[in-house]
């Protein structure tokens, strides 16, 4: 029996706002959406709680409002069995939120308020010290300040602890500050914003991940959507296909990649087969609507890998 990995995911965590619709307003127009889905969300949370479903044992850092979303935050962090210890309230500050508008092919735009989540700054990650030198892997976003971002990628680094980076939403990166880490995991645009490379197809993505690898960062996956994902290191590239699926929401999707990834590896599995299974369980999110509520438990996630896993 694989090993039950201790992730800390120190990240988002916000309110998934989702409209569906069949077009886009013009300037100064109203039109009727088709329906409206209120949801948990944040890329932090989102990747703590596809974690937690793939079956770790999953620690959070964030601040939530003192709105009533942030009580209802923490407490669905508790209902799924995340560790919400150092997931606190800040007073006069609004929750974060996350405005989502879905086309009828399952294509989002997002709006991200960050609220409370920059309020998450590199002294509440010390104050988690104790519990994150206890733990297999940390995993980190860029809903967060960067500060933050980069005093937790020194600390992993220090305590020999595996990091994994989401540079998402796109922000210039200091590559000093994040000099040997463990993972990169951007999608192609944000790849492109972070290099100024294009990555339009495989090809390019390739030439990408070789510029990121230059700045020292030790492996770098590309996610490429219905096109799998680059797995790249020193030791060379490999795309990996992604798996078919009904595709109906892809929002979140990038966030179960890493949160399962992230077990997958913990579990022990070699890397590449731990990407391969991450493609599936990515692609299996947007079968659903929204992003937490779309997420696999393992057990179907099981029964699934087992019909396709040796395609």
């Amino acid at each position: 029996m694989a090993k039950t990995p201790r992730i800390a995911v120190i990240g988002s965590a916000n309110i998934d706002l989702t409209t569906f619709t069949d077009r886009f307003p013009k300037p100064g127009e109203t039109i009727f959406g088709q329906k409206f889905d209120l949801g948990f969300g944040g890329k932090g949370a989102n990747q703590a709680v596809a974690a937690k479903l793939c079956g770790a044992n999953v620690f959070m850092v964030a601040r939530v409002g003192s709105d009533l979303f942030g009580p209802a935050t923490i407490e669905n962090f508790k209902k799924l069995g995340i560790d919400a210890t150092h997931v606190k309230q800040v007073e006069g500050v609004s929750s974060g939120v996350a405005p989502i508008f879905v086309e009828p092919n399952g294509q989002n735009r997002i709006f991200v308020v960050k609220g409370a989540n920059d309020e998450l700054k590199p002294a509440d990650v010390d104050a988690a010290a104790d519990l994150l030198k206890a733990v297999d892997c940390i995993v980190l976003q860029f809903e967060i300040p960067l500060e933050t971002v980069y005093h937790t990628v020194a600390f992993a680094r220090k305590h020999s602890i595996r990091c994994i980076v989401n540079p998402a939403p796109a922000q210039p990166i200091d590559f000093k500050s994040v000099d040997g880490l463990d993972y990169l995991v951007p999608n192609e645009s944000e790849a492109e914003t972070i290099t100024g490379m294009p990555v339009k197809n495989i090809d390019d993505a390739k030439k990408c991940a070789e510029k990121l690898l230059g700045y020292g960062i030790r492996r770098v996956i590309i996610t490429l959507g219905s096109n799998g994902s680059l797995l790249a290191g020193k030791d060379g590239m490999e795309h990996l296909p992604a798996f078919p699926v009904r595709s109906v929401d892809s929002t979140g999707a990038g966030d179960a990649f890493i949160g399962s990834f992230a077990v997958f590896l913990g579990e022990g599995l070699p890397e590449r087969e731990a990407v391969r299974r991450a493609n599936l369980y990515a692609g299996l999110s947007t079968t659903g609507v929204g992003t937490q509520k779309s997420f696999y438990d393992r057990a179907r996630f099981d029964a699934e890998w087992a019909a396709r896993g040796k395609s």
